[in-house]
């Protein structure tokens, strides 16, 4: 038989649970009790913290339940309650029921070599483990979702394990991200990266939570930005006066021609170039995918080679070269108003900023790819396309371009 007060629990009478606060400090690590007798009495920090002034030491829970994070907090606690009480029960006449014993109910210890049980422990074993087969690109999406959450925790002042990730961690994780002021789609993506880390940890027997699989997230359809054949040649005519600037719209234009992404184009040398009768082929591994490419190089690549003596243009890294393309299509006047989204620094933070910018602006490495993709859609069986950009199906290319199924079918309604 039980009774309760507030979040005090009394079991049968005898064993006993209560959470209290010791510090005035703000915030203040919230305590739990256990004890059953004059044999047991067990105390340990729960990963729960509140501001003292909002605490109800009589009551042993928060004040003010009508108060949302209250509320959650303590429906937190509950939970807790009830875990801790299956766990003790489970215990009794099993295991030594102490302290040692509740700090590690509360904080399971890793045992070296184990697979991680915790959310952001797991991003390093998944790391780890993905070394060999996942780019630089997707390390750094790791690293940079691994703070994100690093965060979301301090915030929240809970630590998550694996199968915490369920319905009501997506809710509160989108409430913070928001008040971080993070856009929608970068907030979708790093759900479904979450996701994608509870999967794999799935796959290696770690336990996860049953609404895993309905967990969903949707991407706002947002404008995609390319640069017209019509803007292109603007581009080509134009006259610059540095020779940083004339590198990388050199390196823009390959990239329109060509479709590749900049981890790829970046690093074409003159010796991966051959020719199939009078053909030039430039063939190369891509590294993403892996996947051999043999593409052959149009006039105008072949033009810009011929200008820089058979050479490609000077190797820049990511940043300098998204950087100096803006300036290249600034000084080229592609000042056409479009809506989009930039990144936006404010002190040390940086966030996508959504509005209506001139094009120049919203000009980045990817573009080239999408360029190409775009302007050659239409003009060469898709297929062919599909095999140049690398993507594994036409409906994610289509994607890719902005295209529908509607908008697909009206197209091929003009042969008929």
């Amino acid at each position: 038989m039980w009774t309760k007060h507030g979040l005090n629990y009394y079991i049968c009478f005898m064993a006993t649970i209560n959470y209290f606060i010791q510090s005035k400090n703000n915030p203040a690590g919230i305590y739990v009790r256990l004890r059953d007798g004059r044999d047991i009495d067990a105390k340990a920090k729960t990963k729960f913290a509140i501001n003292p002034d909002d605490w109800s030491a009589v009551k042993g829970q928060p004040k003010n339940l009508k108060d949302t994070s209250f509320k959650k907090l303590h429906n937190e606690l509950i939970k807790s309650s009830t875990e801790l009480l299956n766990h003790f029960n489970n215990s009794i006449n099993k295991n030594p029921i102490n302290t040692q014993w509740l700090k590690d109910f509360i904080n399971p210890t890793q045992q070296t070599g184990s697979i991680p049980t915790k959310l952001i422990d797991y991003f390093d074993y998944y790391s780890l483990h993905k070394e060999s087969t996942i780019e630089t690109s997707t390390h750094k999406k790791l690293k940079v979702n691994k703070h994100l959450l690093e965060r979301f925790q301090k915030e929240t002042q809970k630590e998550y394990f694996i199968k915490d990730v369920n319905l009501d961690f997506k809710l509160h994780f989108e409430d913070y991200c928001k008040k971080q002021k993070y856009a929608t789609n970068t907030i979708a993506r790093a759900i479904k990266f979450i996701k994608t880390i509870c999967y794999h940890a799935r796959n290696n027997g770690i336990e996860t939570h049953f609404q895993l699989d309905n967990i969903s997230v949707k991407l706002q359809k947002i404008d995609k930005i390319y640069l017209t054949i019509d803007e292109l040649e603007k581009i080509e005519k134009t006259e610059l006066e540095h020779d940083y600037l004339c590198n990388a719209k050199d390196w823009l234009l390959i990239s329109c021609e060509t479709g590749q992404r900049v981890s790829d184009f970046m690093r074409f040398k003159k010796d991966w170039i051959r020719y199939e009768g009078k053909v030039p082929l430039i063939e190369f591994s891509q590294i993403k995918t892996g996947k051999t490419m043999a593409i052959p190089l149009s006039k105008k690549v072949m033009t810009i080679l011929k200008k820089r003596k058979g050479e490609f243009p000077r190797q820049i890294s990511d940043q300098k070269y998204n950087e100096y393309i803006k300036d290249v299509c600034k000084l080229a006047e592609i000042n056409q108003m479009v809506k989009g989204s930039k990144a936006k620094t404010e002190g040390k933070i940086t966030r996508k900023e959504n509005g209506t910018f001139e094009k120049w602006e919203l000009v980045t490495s990817h573009i080239g790819r999408r360029s190409f993709a775009t302007n050659n859609y239409g003009r060469i069986p898709t297929s062919l396309l599909i095999n140049v950009t690398g993507h594994s199906t036409e409906t994610m290319f289509l994607e890719y371009i902005g295209k529908t199924v509607t908008e697909k079918a009206i197209e091929l309604a003009k042969y008929f």
